[in-house]
């Protein structure tokens, strides 16, 4: 199998652990075991007590009974049953399509976002037709050119709500017609939701695997709820055909997770609304902080993100985004991501779910190597 570089994990990996302002981090503020622990009334020493005293088998495969409920928790439509976890959200987006994809297969998918979208299938064999997200149009879908890229053979539609790098969000009602158009083809609709509920209003956030009977809704604990350090995801569906698909291959690659891992997700779940009360707090300050230093600029400019922990920030000099960033990198510290890492030229993405210190930091230096250019 032939797969395109990842662009954007290639370039994290490089300077991601060097970098003296890292503001191209998608997570918000990760928590510690203890910070949970508070947040959950958890007694510190009766959990190690019970944790250490476990053997360390492969646990429970298709996951704990405190975890399922967890997830399913976050849906409306969605039981315990309907939940297949995973290593992270990157593992479940690559579980599905390696177990709903085959070759000759018509995937619809979007640009920018996550590059897994789009160069999974393709990798697979797949004929993967792309709809670009344009900046005039807030970088939400355009409903009319779905329409038109639909045929009665279209296998999958992909989307990614909140979007990633761009913040931008699908409203309710154009996501259910999303789901009709998916309807009308007998398509599944895959929408990587790992920024799901991070929403600058208060409200509930719709899931696709709730409005659709063929919707299937990647996620993990890694953006939402800080936790990127266990590597837990996972897939919910209604979908019964594809349930079976994904329980198949996962004796293939996965067989489990790991059973330290599900006991931290599962008491992050337990206070899920407190973990969600801090995290939004953080990214709706950080996102005013950045709104602020963007009505300041005089060189960038961004469509306001709606929800999520990233932003794509264009600016006006001609140089092309992978120069600049690492110019700036070299000069300044200030570590963000090269537009071209999404096919998006002459911007970067920022990520602003970072502690404030952070991200001021951050935009200072940004701004002191503008002023320089």
């Amino acid at each position: 199998m032939k797969i395109k570089p990842f662009a954007v994990e290639e370039w994290m990996n490089e300077y991601e652990t060097e970098a003296r302002f890292n503001i191209a981090e998608t997570c918000v503020d990760s928590v510690s075991l203890d910070e949970l622990f508070l947040l959950s009334g958890t007694d510190r020493a009766s959990f190690f007590s019970s944790l250490s005293s476990k053997r360390l088998t492969y646990g429970d495969i298709a996951g704990s009974e405190a975890l399922l409920k967890g997830i399913a928790g976050l849906y409306h439509k969605i039981g315990s049953a309907q939940v297949v976890p995973t290593h992270g959200a990157a593992g479940a987006n690559y579980h599905v399509f390696c177990s709903l994809i085959s070759p000759g297969d018509h995937v619809i998918s979007i640009m920018p976002t996550y590059q897994q979208l789009y160069s999974i299938p393709e990798s697979l064999g797949a004929r993967v037709d792309i709809i670009k997200l344009r900046r005039e149009d807030g970088y939400v879908l355009d409903l009319d050119e779905l329409k038109s890229r639909v045929t009665s053979d279209t296998k999958m539609i992909c989307i990614n709500n909140p979007d990633n790098p761009t913040g931008a969000v699908i409203p309710n009602d154009l996501l259910e017609k999303i789901a009709g158009i998916a309807g009308e083809a007998n398509a599944y609709l895959l929408c990587d939701e790992v920024y799901r509920h991070l929403t600058q209003e208060d409200g509930w956030c719709e899931s696709v695997a709730d409005i659709y009977e063929k919707g299937i809704s990647v996620s993990s604990m890694s953006k939402v709820f800080s936790l990127a350090g266990i590597r837990m995801g996972w897939i919910a569906t209604r979908d019964t055909k594809a349930l079976s698909a994904f329980r198949s291959h996962r004796d293939y690659d996965l067989i489990s997770c790991g059973m330290i891992d599900d006991a931290v997700a599962s008491l992050a779940l337990s206070c899920s609304d407190k973990l969600l009360e801090r995290n939004r707090k953080i990214i709706r300050d950080n996102l005013r902080t950045l709104d602020d230093w963007i009505s300041h600029s005089t060189h960038f400019s961004y469509v306001k993100p709606q929800a999520g922990t990233t932003a794509l920030i264009h600016y006006d000099f001609n140089i092309p985004s992978y120069e600049f960033c690492t110019r700036m990198y070299a000069e300044t510290g200030a570590f963000v991501t090269p537009g071209d890492c999404f096919e998006e030229p002459f911007c970067f993405r920022i990520g602003y779910g970072c502690d404030a210190d952070t991200l001021k930091n951050g935009l200072r230096a940004i701004s002191d190597f503008a002023e320089k250019l």
